[in-house]
């Protein structure tokens, strides 16, 4: 029987091609994914590795970071990293030496005052200088490190990318204005923030400690062993010279690398399984496909597979049999598609390393055993998981009933079961979908997802007739009998039309869900700037850290300016727990936010008042009007704030609000404290309105007021609004592309169908030929029935994604009040369109043949 089913393979190749491109594609993607993934997480732990090389323990000043990125909440009488520190680590028995570091992070502009990079990895640090002038951390390329406040060097890729000489004057920023300073050298780097595409400037100690921390302040100091010293021996002896009070991270740097590649492992590891999901979407499709061939492969095969019956072979052989088939298909495609995904992965790599220039580290492929066994075993699991229900009937085929080689028609009890299935499945499906998203319950969202479209494949076979039959009277008035005959095979088989056009819903459903939601949002998003946000302009950092206080009051007097407010987290203390409440103007706020109350009056905020959201910081989203909160400000100093007003849900600002004239003072640390002396809590943002509306003028005055620093972003409503668009049509697209494949999949499913259908009809197909249908009809009527079947698809996808889209938007509606179910026509009506044109490309091959076949020969046909 093996032999059998190897001579079978051997003869139906042609008949197989699809099925095996089918399984290729799933596996390419699967094997292509964990090559790609696996080779970058390699290369990008051996770059880290790197990194860590000098530094035997690392100590980290946790305190510095929140001190540095301005979130206000540091703890202003803890002890710190200093020099002191520093030099008690240095003189340790098993130090040779210690680094102390500072950074943070720092805009390069380019000649027309561009941010070189992007605005999450421009790094600032401090050069430190050996005896020879040279800091081997950042060795030279070209000219000397700086050594003053007006100096800076810069790394040689962002050097290159400005065009910057030694000598020349760079514009570099931090939070607040521009600085001139003199390039004294260019230097080289490993810092992945910089290879990934970010720039470096590096600034005397001295000056990099005014910009981020305090005079003779660290946040992190870096120590190298002395020859023979055991690094966690050394780990102790740091440990016992750090100050008490603070909860300073010390760790080898070993274990820092070791916690590095932890990190770059779930990384690739959650973009892994991300392309995988795709990849089984892919297969998924696949497997309609394949079942669809064996089974058409069996029909085709009745009066073989009875003579066997006939002869002696048993149930088990028969079943056997075809399984051995799709394991051997499944094996030479998994291996094909093993070859083909390493091919993929390795193009990728060169695309993103070499001609995109993306700083991503290069290293060798690396093929896992695991990427093999895992691509070759998913591809012959799947194909022998859709063959075996095919097996199956091929098993059950009677060696006398059974010896004609028409196929059998499903019994009247069979339809009915399964519509009666697929009835219970739909019906199930809807009610978890509606009970999951009125309780915000995402996993019975996604349950009831599955189900419902489950449901509805089963039940395809019977919505195939009146769907076909909405197109059935336009085929029939352009193109007469061809347009009859398509729809009367359409419908002949109802299970196989089924399981091709279902290929098809999947990745439409898909694609139609998340072009409704994306619609939705942009709708909601544009919806909340018209309505809740009045500011013309919102001054904000490129990377969300927070600008300098001073900004706030330099935009209020830039010209054109009628109002502005700024918007500043603060931490207090209630009790044992940490609260943050959001400053703001009170006298100009209402005018640049809607407010909307539920109780009190936005005016509280006049009076030194509260405002509290419902959907605000936890510790204070239960307080009612009138309720009085006990807080220790960041200073010290405790304070009694009374709560005048309760937002309402959908108001323009949530949180907690408090005038901004009250809490800033109390911002600043303590007094004494080692820290940013005297400095208040940076702002998140800036709202301004201009007395005339948006205008050109008024934005570069806002610009200017910001000193011009390139990391400082002045973004008008319209710029938000097509912000959050391109954010969410760049995510769009690649989840299109993604989808993509599964597409590809169901087009090579539909191209199956209809080769298989034409050699399976060829008897029918030479009578038409004599009684008068020529060569252009026959053409047309195999394109117009695979019109029908991908019409089919389309029509049941662009339902389905609706559907769940509707669903989806319920667990959203949460975090965007408002948000409603938005059906964009002209897309949808797209992709019908779309899955009209895959219909009649997949059928150019298969029509072509059908017409090309001699009339006498296909009479003969058995």
């Amino acid at each position: 029987m093996y032999r059998t089913a190897l001579r079978n393979v051997l003869a139906h190749k042609a008949r197989l091609l699809m099925t095996t491109l089918a399984v290729l594609l799933g596996t390419a993607f699967v094997a292509g994914t964990l090559v790609f993934t696996d080779t970058l997480g390699s290369a990008m732990k051996s770059q880290n590795a790197k990194s860590y090389t000098d530094i035997a323990v690392t100590v980290s000043d946790p305190e510095s970071a929140r001190s540095i990125y301005g979130s206000g909440g540091t703890d202003s009488s803890a002890p710190v990293l200093t020099e002191d520190v520093r030099r008690k680590i240095a003189a340790l028995p098993g130090a040779a030496d210690a680094r102390g570091v500072v950074s943070g992070f720092a805009g390069i502009a380019d000649q027309h005052g561009r941010l070189i990079g992007d605005g999450f990895s421009t790094t600032g640090t401090n050069y430190v200088p050996g005896p020879d002038g040279s800091d081997a951390r950042y060795p030279l390329v070209e000219g000397r490190g700086p050594t003053g406040s007006g100096e800076v060097a810069l790394d040689s890729r962002t050097a290159q990318k400005g065009g910057f000489k030694v000598g020349d004057t760079v514009r570099v920023a931090v939070n607040g204005p521009v600085m001139q300073l003199k390039l004294t050298g260019i230097v080289h780097t490993n810092d992945p923030r910089v290879s990934a595409g970010g720039s470096l400037a590096a600034f005397d100690t001295a000056t990099a400690q005014s910009l981020y921390l305090s005079p003779g302040r660290f946040s992190e100091v870096d120590i190298r062993s002395r020859p023979g010293t055991d690094d966690a021996a050394l780990l102790t002896q740091v440990k016992g010279a750090l100050p008490a009070g603070n909860d300073f991270s010390a760790q080898t740097g070993r274990q820092l690398a070791q916690d590095q590649d932890k990190m770059i492992a779930e990384a690739t590891k959650g973009m892994s399984q991300a392309l995988l999901v795709f990849a089984g979407i892919s297969l998924f499709v696949g497997i309609f496909i394949i079942a669809n061939t064996f089974t058409m492969l069996v029909a085709q095969r009745t009066r073989e597979l009875a003579l066997l019956r006939a002869v002696g072979a048993s149930r088990k052989q028969i079943t056997r049999s075809v399984l051995a088939e799709a394991v051997l298909i499944g094996a030479i495609a998994s291996v094909a598609g093993l070859l083909a995904g390493t091919g993929i992965a390795a193009g990728l790599q060169w695309l993103l390393i070499s001609a995109m220039d993306t700083g991503l580290p290069d290293g060798p492929l690396v093929i896992a055993p695991a990427t093999v066994l895992t691509a070759v075993g998913t591809g012959v699991l799947v194909t022998v998981l859709a063959a075996w229900l095919p097996a199956r009937r091929a098993s059950r085929i009677s060696p006398v009933a059974a010896m004609s080689s028409g196929d059998q028609p499903a019994t009247q009890k069979s339809l009915l079961l399964r519509n009666a299935i697929g009835a219970v499945l739909a019906l199930a499906g809807l009610g978890a979908l509606a009970a999951g998203s009125a309780s915000k319950a995402t996993g019975l969202v996604a349950a009831g997802a599955g189900v419902v479209l489950l449901g509805v494949f089963v039940l395809t076979p019977l919505l195939s007739r009146p769907l076909i039959a909405l197109f059935t009277p336009l085929l029939r008035r352009l193109y007469g009998m061809p347009g009859k005959l398509a729809r009367e095979n359409a419908l002949r088989n109802p299970r196989r039309t089924a399981a091709t056009a279902s290929a098809l819903t999947i990745g439409v459903t898909l694609i139609t869900g998340l072009t409704v939601i994306g619609a939705s949002v942009n709708q909601a998003v544009d919806k909340a700037s018209a309505t809740d946000l009045t500011a013309d302009y919102t001054v904000a950092m490129a990377n969300f850290s927070v600008l300098s206080s001073d900004v706030g009051t330099q935009i209020a007097k830039a010209p054109g300016v009628s109002a502005s407010s700024v918007q500043r987290s603060v931490s207090v203390r209630v009790g044992d727990d940490t609260k943050w409440l959001t400053g703001v103007n009170a006298d100009t706020i209402g005018s640049l936010v809607k407010l909307k109350m539920q109780e009190g009056s936005a005016d509280a905020l006049k009076h030194g008042q509260l405002l509290v959201s419902q959907g605000g910081d936890p510790g204070t989203q239960d307080l009612k009007l009138g309720d009085t909160l006990a807080v220790t400000y960041p200073d010290g100093t405790a304070g009694r704030l009374t709560v005048g007003g309760v937002l309402a849900s959908d108001s323009g600002l949530t949180g907690t609000l408090a005038p901004d004239a009250l809490i800033a003072p109390h911002s600043k640390p303590a007094a004494g404290a080692v820290g940013a002396a005297g400095a208040m809590a940076g702002l998140d943002k800036v709202l301004v309105k201009g007395e005339h509306g948006p205008s050109a003028q008024l934005k570069q005055a806002l610009t200017d007021a910001t000193g011009g620093n390139p990391l400082i972003t002045v973004k008008s409503q319209q710029d938000l609004r097509d912000e959050s668009r391109q954010m969410i049509t760049s995510m769009l697209n690649i989840m299109y592309g993604l989808l993509g494949m599964s597409v590809v999949v169901a087009v090579l499913g539909v191209v199956n169908t209809m080769a298989m259908s034409v050699f399976e009809r060829r008897r029918e197909i030479g009578m038409l030929r004599a009684i008068g249908l020529d060569r252009r009809g026959v053409r047309r009527t195999v394109r117009l029935e695979s019109l029908l079947i991908s019409l089919l698809g389309g029509v049941l996808g662009i339902g389905l994604g609706v559907l769940i889209a509707w669903a989806a938007n319920g667990l959203l509606r949460s975090s965007l009040p408002g948000l409603e179910l938005v059906v964009p026509p002209l897309q949808l009506a797209g992709f019908l369109l779309a899955a009209a044109v895959i219909g009649l490309l997949a059928a150019l091959w298969p029509a072509r043949r059908a017409a090309r076949l001699d009339i006498l020969d296909s009479i003969k046909a058995a």
